[in-house]
């Protein structure tokens, strides 16, 4: 027969891990969680609906519309139909083939912020409980997935507008300010990846064991 004294060590020294693992880990939630639980998702479902949308259309307009503008029909003498003699075609992109290279590094990051911000406007109508910390934290990964491609987007629509000589004395200034975005696009990630380790950690321990 199994003495109680033996049982009571047990559960107390169960209770102590518990209670050794739960306060840091509480901490750490408090501090990351915000204060209005209430209120907050109201506000972050409207901010992020709005900054989803703007950047979807100016990424939308970015690619109908590109950097340099297109070849207007006229300059064809007024024939639209493409042939291998008119380089660029009427209605297409002038960069795209006077500098391709850049042309689809523009193209790729503006089509990254569009799926993007469109997937964010997506989930936001969908309605998925935004109290819930995934939905909060993919959400949140998904805007900074926007932004960075959309300074990228700005980036290289620069550059091929620009004169080089005026790059050429511009890009140290470019080099800064990419890595300091990088360095704040890391700090935002690491606290948001530490919202939701510490949520998995809280409800590991809080679930009672069997």
């Amino acid at each position: 027969m199994e003495d109680p004294s033996v049982t009571v060590n047990v559960e107390g020294e169960k209770k102590e891990e518990r209670k050794w693992w739960g306060k840091p880990v509480k901490k750490v939630v408090n501090w990351l969680t915000h204060k209005d639980k209430d209120k907050w998702p109201k506000e972050l479902r409207g901010n992020l609906f709005l900054v989803a949308t703007v950047i979807a259309t100016m990424t939308f307009q970015s690619a109908l519309n590109p950097p340099g503008g297109v070849r207007p029909a006229k300059d064809g003498g007024g024939n639209v139909v493409c042939d291998d003699k008119i380089h660029p075609c009427p209605g297409e992109s002038v960069l795209a083939y006077t500098d391709s290279d850049n042309y689809t590094y523009f193209l790729i990051s503006n089509t990254t912020c569009f799926i993007s911000s469109s997937a964010v406007c997506l989930l936001l109508v969908s309605g998925f409980p935004l109290d819930h910390r995934f939905i909060s934290w993919l959400l949140s990964i998904g805007m900074c997935i926007t932004i960075s491609s959309l300074a990228l987007t700005y980036m290289f629509g620069a550059q091929m507008v620009t004169p080089d000589p005026v790059w050429e004395e511009s890009t140290s200034m470019f080099q800064n300010v990419f890595y300091i975005w990088i360095a704040l696009l890391g700090l935002v990630a690491l606290v948001l990846c530490l919202r939701l380790f510490a949520w998995i950690l809280t409800k590991r321990i809080s679930r009672p064991k069997q």
